[in-house]
């Protein structure tokens, strides 16, 4: 199977599993990712990190994995083989949707969903924390920049950047 015909069938099924936007779905790509094509820990969360700061939607990081594994065909690639399935598959299920209204089946399902979706995210979330958090001063810098997104107003994307640039000089200094 050539390399772009199991990117496509990866970034399909990620696309099909990301119940609760695409957080829901990171543990499953690292994986992925790791087993299939190389992609280590480190690796996938220095791409994870770009997707945080670049404009726009965070998933977009997936461009940048479909680049690296097979330059900008790769990243066309990935890029309709992770969006376009969801996509189509929400725009159908959005009209059954409407066709139900306010039927108790609607709401029992939504009831339902919402935990799952959140439970995804958080594992998400754990993965990419697991993968990033490996030593005191990581630990640190993790906790501080929760404590400010959650405390203060400042700019998430400048918390983000002071945290990688006191990082990156703790880390110098002290190994």
């Amino acid at each position: 199977m050539t390399i772009l015909i199991q990117l496509a069938l990866t970034f399909a099924l990620l696309s099909l599993l990301a119940v609760g936007g695409g957080t829901a779905v990171l543990p499953e790509m690292q994986t992925l990712l790791a087993q299939q094509f190389g992609i280590g820990h480190t690796q996938f969360v220095h791409i994870y990190s770009i997707g945080q700061l670049a404009p726009g939607p965070n998933m977009l990081m997936v461009l940048v994995v479909g680049y690296q594994i097979a330059g900008l065909v790769g990243a066309g690639v990935v890029l309709f083989s992770f969006f376009l399935p969801s996509s189509i598959l929400c725009f159908y299920v959005g009209r059954l949707w409407n066709r139900f209204g306010e039927s108790p089946w609607r709401r029992s399902i939504q009831n339902a969903l919402e935990p799952i979706s959140i439970g995804l995210m958080g594992s998400g979330v754990y993965a990419v924390a697991k993968a990033s958090i490996v030593s005191p001063i990581t630990l640190s810098l993790a906790a501080l920049s929760l404590y400010l997104i959650l405390r203060t107003k400042i700019n998430p994307v400048l918390v983000i950047l002071g945290s990688s640039l006191l990082g990156a000089v703790l880390i110098h200094y002290i190994h």
